[in-house]
């Protein structure tokens, strides 16, 4: 895709809906694979398979197909083996490594039966800015972002993000592996992964700081889908744009401030900041519906705990983290679910988290994300990870008891607080193509 002027970004119009699905040689830059790299990466991968395997149905049956079949090498193993290798790897990265390998794997991953479960099993990739190095020659360092897995800390990759994006442009949110900036009037969103770019047209005129302008912003759906929509919330607006039109239409506000939107079970939730809870309603026109909720044991959140919600598959959360004592490291993660069974609906106070993670980001307009049986690759159930512009992250225990000496994170002077940011901090991002339907 061309990539637009940064000082015109909305002079590229938004190409058709397919021409939004990133390519699979997109992302091999970013693992820096070159036709060799692929087809060792094929022979390690298959060592992989053959040695962390807990079936031995699988080993046998892969050579047994090898073997009638006449295969050439890796890449022409059949599907149902293929799933099999997707099943076993537990890093977003790996499985980002393993589509990019060729075309058939790629085919393989996508059409794999459980890929919509991805973004719960395994875990999000950390996009983290390099520690800021010292100018030279009076000249400022540039920003720089690599992408780091928590399964495997001791890999980092490369971000293809350009650097005119980040010097010029405000963050604003992240979604479906999307990166949202805004610079005045005009937005840009760009893969995370791949550096794509897509220019929606200008938004009408704000009357706001433009930093401050900008509350939450985010897709409805992954960019290549038909029913795609961009969601800008303002101090007063809700914008909403659908991927691919000419234009923006504007929801005005009344005393309400969107700060999230998330998806449950096929409805759009948005809170607001005052912890108000309502249903969002795209179609025929934008509208946002209050919905009664009523705090059931527990003591009710202080905004000041900055709360953030996240989705845990059929669950919505409600996380606050109050710090108890800078000096002696002690904090509070308390965990409510909304129980819609009942009316009106009810916040639910929750003791711990059973086996989840969760994984959040110094900037409120990131979304959480949260993970299955963490212990797979190498995480801590009922543990909150949080970004840490010192270290990659920290990690705190979820529940209504303090951390003190059961803290699991190695530093106890990571203090975690979340805010809105100019430029991107660190965040967690899954990739794109685990949302794409492309085959």
């Amino acid at each position: 895709m061309v990539q637009p002027s940064i000082e015109s970004p909305s002079s590229i119009p938004c190409q058709p809906n397919k021409a939004l699905e990133m390519d699979w040689w997109h992302i091999r830059p970013i693992f820096d694979l070159d036709d060799q790299d692929c087809v060792e990466m094929e022979r390690r991968i298959g060592e992989f398979v053959i040695m962390h395997s807990p079936s031995k149905r699988l080993i046998t049956s892969m050579s047994k197909r090898l073997a009638v079949s006449n295969l050439q090498g890796w890449a022409d193993l059949p599907d149902d083996l293929l799933h099999s290798i997707v099943a076993l790897l537990g890093s977003s990265l790996d499985l980002l490594a393993f589509a990019a390998t060729c075309r058939p794997w790629r085919a393989a991953f996508f059409s794999h039966p459980s890929k919509s479960t991805l973004c719960f099993s395994c875990p999000p990739v950390l996009i983290r800015q390099n520690p800021i190095q010292p100018p030279s020659n009076g000249h400022a360092k540039p920003q720089r972002f690599n992408l780091v897995d928590p399964s495997n800390t001791g890999t980092n990759y490369r971000c293809q993000i350009r650097e005119e994006i980040l010097q010029k442009f405000y963050f604003a949110g992240s979604s479906y592996g999307q990166l949202i900036f805004f610079r005045h009037r005009c937005c840009l969103v760009v893969d995370a992964f791949s550096g794509a770019e897509v220019s929606p047209p200008c938004l009408p005129e704000l009357n706001h700081n433009v930093f401050e302008s900008y509350y939450c912003s985010t897709l409805t759906a992954p960019l290549a889908s038909p029913n795609s929509r961009l969601l800008a919330s303002t101090k007063s607006s809700l914008f909403d744009w659908p991927v691919g039109s000419d234009s923006w239409s504007e929801l005005k506000l009344s005393n309400v401030q969107v700060r999230q939107i998330v998806e449950l079970n096929g409805q759009f939730i948005a809170m607001d900041d005052h912890m108000k809870i309502y249903t969002l309603q795209l179609a025929p026109q934008l509208g946002l519906q209050d919905l009664p909720i009523e705090w059931c044991g527990g003591k009710i959140p202080s905004m000041d705990s900055k709360p953030f919600l996240v989705v845990c598959r059929d669950m919505l959360l409600m996380v606050c983290y109050s710090l108890v004592s800078l000096f002696r490291g002690s904090s509070f993660c308390t965990l409510h679910r909304l129980d819609m069974s009942t009316n009106p609906a009810k916040w639910v106070e929750m003791k711990k988290l059973d086996n989840w993670a969760l994984f959040v980001a110094a900037d409120i307009r990131t979304p959480p994300f949260s993970c299955v049986n963490p212990e797979r690759w190498g995480g801590r159930s009922n543990c909150l990870y949080y970004t840490h512009h010192s270290e990659p992250w920290g990690v705190r225990w979820l529940g209504n008891e303090p951390d003190l000496l059961k803290d699991p994170s190695a530093s106890r002077d990571l203090v975690f607080g979340r805010n809105m940011w100019r430029y991107p901090q660190s965040l967690w991002v899954y990739p794109s193509m685990f949302y794409s339907d492309r085959k």
